[in-house]
């Protein structure tokens, strides 16, 4: 099974490609997408949905993991955070690949085996589970990305979608009402 797991932001969201399913796994591609701080937010969120789509086209994954809940500092923190989870999303409905969605401590214990594990603990099994240096260049948004990957090829027989994907209705055109 091939997985993109996607850790999403206004500013940097992370991507990870995941090939495998139980305790065998194959790093295939992980990086981040970076907006430009000075854009309007629209354009972000359609530069991360662009990309996305772009990833999805080149990896054609059979399943896209994505963060369930996020904490932010602060309510404006939130809704970015919100605004490019729905990027991602609309581009996993876009091509018809299902969505599943995970919490973070899910992730961390899938992974690290400890919920509260911190992020150089997740890192750090990241690298160990994808047989990669542990010396590996990789941003801390691919990084959770990858271990959103790595969690959903290991529970796939388990999980249910966040969103049942009808790729012929994911495809139709729309009629617009108004």
């Amino acid at each position: 099974m091939r997985v993109l797991g996607v850790d999403p932001g206004s500013a940097v969201t992370g991507f990870g490609v995941v090939d495998g399913a139980g305790g065998g796994f194959r790093y295939v591609s992980a990086g981040a997408i970076r907006t430009d701080s000075r854009e309007p937010a629209p354009f972000r969120l359609k530069q991360i949905h662009d990309d996305l789509l772009g990833i999805i086209d080149e990896f054609q994954p059979e399943a896209l993991s994505l963060e369930r809940h996020f904490v932010a500092q602060n309510v404006q923190s939130a809704f970015r955070i919100g605004e490019a989870r729905a990027a991602a999303m609309i581009a996993a409905a876009e091509r018809g690949v299902p969505l599943f969605e995970y919490p973070p401590t899910e992730v961390k214990i899938s992974v690290a085996a400890h919920g509260h594990a911190d992020k150089s603990q997740v890192r750090l099994m990241v690298l160990r589970t994808l047989h990669l240096h542990p010396a590996s260049e990789f941003a801390a948004d691919a990084t959770d990305a990858l271990a959103l990957a790595i969690c959903h090829a290991g529970r796939a027989r388990a999980a249910a979608p966040a969103a049942t994907i009808d790729r012929r209705r994911a495809a139709a055109p729309r009629t617009r009402v108004r």
